[in-house]
């Protein structure tokens, strides 16, 4: 509700606006400098990505490797990273969604 019921308080406005913004950005340093993992092959294969997704380490077991198989290995590494990347969005969503829910609380912003 705003006091008086005039318009909303532009200073106010921009304020809310500048920590959101340092807020945010905040999460997403957070976000490039955690890792996060994910497995396939009953741990076969790992892949570990930041929180952005950017692919940071790949661990494969010798097990996994088979001169006569390679595509058994390149499936396990497609889903090893696709697993970390499903971890990341998860932190993403963890992090960032109560920042974008803030943003939609914001007077005079059409959230």
């Amino acid at each position: 509700m705003i006091p008086g019921g005039g318009q909303p308080n532009m200073q106010e406005i921009l304020q809310q606006a500048q920590k959101m913004q340092q807020d945010l950005a905040a999460a997403q340093e957070e976000l490039a400098a955690t890792e996060v993992d994910g497995q396939s092959g009953g741990g076969l294969v790992k892949a570990t990505v930041n929180g952005s997704g950017e692919l940071r380490g790949l661990v494969i077991d010798p097990k996994a490797v088979d001169p006569d198989d390679t595509e058994t290995l390149a499936d396990l590494v497609i889903a090893a990273v696709q697993a970390a990347n499903e971890n990341a969005q998860q932190l993403q969503q963890e992090k960032l969604g109560p920042l974008a829910q803030g943003l939609g609380g914001m007077p005079g912003l059409p959230f």
